[in-house]
């Protein structure tokens, strides 16, 4: 790329997409194409049609996604298709038809199936089902995965999926209802912390900026308690498959699961910096050149996507346990086991990715402590 390249950011104001613009701003480029969802609706076909025609953008990051935690991909089961694919499909076909240079497709690590042998590998893909809380994401993501790499094999374009693991980092999402959990998690335990010291000027100032379920700032103190109460904030005990771990008895913060399942996190601002080493110096016939030597009988081209992740993992648990530390509540922390678990263990392997030139920097504790900083910024 050039430094006056024309560069579309698809979702440039998200979690993904802002850490890729302030990546590329730091490397001096400057030649964006940006829009926001109330300017350019990704699932109507005809905008993005124009859109191309007039801006005609020599490289696309597809940031641009519908993305939500366990309970936002379980009830929201058909958005998550329809809307993905549909996101997918026009921007990719538009790229194509434009001619764009090169592309890189954000995906996710929940391709891979529930039962994946660990560390996850490229090569694992569609060995085994999938699970189910996110099953309807995870078959648009791979749908995009195939398109890119169809379109590669049959147009001799250049467009590059990548999957990253589950990411964190500043502009992220703390909607209670939709987050992942690592945000959700930072956002409950500061709650349950101010809650804990019955600083009712931090809460509201919380929910003014982000309100839960129609309930602000403005509500009573009833009213306001009450809503967190039913996202698992409260000084009441729990009852059912709660488990609830040593500590204060006054304020309890309810987590999701049992807490075993491991996970493996990765700071935005690393994964964005991965991506923009692959669009600097990695085209499609090098990914595939990169890959296990096929034999002179062996024609197909699979998995040419890369993941980018650390190759650590934690428990939710220990997650929790870090993030109540980092934050200073001293409550109880209380882990539902009659709510789903999700996959046990999603751990990427990520050599293929070293082996084209880039590493993480950020270990979880610091990236842990810098998005605490930036969400009480606010």
């Amino acid at each position: 790329m050039r430094k006056d390249s024309k560069i579309y950011i698809a979702g440039h104001r998200g979690l993904v997409g802002s850490a890729i613009m302030k990546n590329l701003k730091a490397r001096g480029y400057h030649h964006f194409i940006t829009r926001t969802h109330k300017e350019l609706d990704l699932k109507d076909q005809r905008a993005v049609a124009d859109f191309f025609e007039k801006e005609k953008p020599d490289y696309v990051f597809l940031a641009a996604a519908k993305v939500g935690g366990i309970v936002a991909n379980n009830t929201y089961r058909a958005d998550f298709i329809y809307e993905n694919l549909m996101i997918q499909n026009n921007v990719i076909h538009q790229s194509y038809l434009h001619k764009v240079k090169k592309l890189l497709f954000l995906g996710s690590t929940c391709i891979y199936p529930k039962n994946c042998p660990q560390p996850m590998k490229e090569e694992y893909l569609l060995t085994d089902e999938l699970e189910y809380t996110n099953e309807p994401y995870a078959l648009a993501k791979i749908a995009g995965i195939k398109m890119c790499e169809s379109y590669n094999i049959q147009y001799k374009t250049n467009f590059i999926a990548v999957q990253p693991t589950n990411l964190y980092g500043p502009n992220d999402n703390f909607d209670l209802e939709k987050s992942h959990v690592l945000p959700a998690l930072i956002r409950k335990i500061h709650l349950g912390k101010a809650l804990e010291k019955n600083d009712w000027k931090t809460i509201r100032e919380d929910i003014d900026k982000l309100p839960i379920e129609g309930i602000n700032g403005q509500n009573s103190e009833e009213e306001i308690l009450k809503v967190l109460s039913a996202y698992g904030i409260s000084s009441s005990p729990f009852k059912g498959g709660a488990q609830r771990e040593k500590g204060s008895d006054a304020i309890s913060v309810e987590i999701w699961g049992s807490g075993k399942p491991m996970r493996e996190f990765l700071w935005s601002e690393d994964m964005a910096d991965a991506c923009v080493h692959l669009m600097e110096n990695v085209d499609f016939k090098d990914i595939i050149s990169n890959d296990v030597e096929r034999s002179s009988s062996q024609k197909e081209i699979r998995n040419t996507h890369i993941n980018i992740g650390t190759g650590k993992e934690i428990s939710i648990k220990e997650l929790a346990e870090t993030i109540k530390k980092i934050v200073g509540f001293n409550g109880d922390l209380v882990f539902n086991a009659e709510k789903p678990d999700g996959t046990m263990r999603k751990l990427t392997d990520s050599s293929k990715l070293k082996k084209l030139g880039w590493k993480y920097s950020v270990e979880l504790e610091e990236g842990i402590e810098r998005m605490y900083k930036w969400y009480v910024r606010g």
